[in-house]
């Protein structure tokens, strides 16, 4: 005999996998992610401090 299958709940993972493979599409169409972007920037800022902290002569305003 055949698995009963609740066709409202098949329906709807149906539904995630086609909306995941579209995430998927634009995560790859439109760039990075934000983890990657936060990293980025915290790789700026410490390289930032690192340069401003290797200055010899300090600004005036500061």
């Amino acid at each position: 005999m055949a698995e009963i299958v609740n066709l409202r709940r098949h329906r709807k993972a149906k539904a995630r996998t086609a909306a995941a493979a579209h995430a998927d599409a634009n995560r790859a169409r439109h760039g990075r992610s934000k983890a990657e972007r936060a990293r980025e920037q915290d790789e700026r800022g410490r390289a930032a401090r690192a340069l401003d902290g290797a200055r010899l002569d300090r600004p005036e305003g500061k």
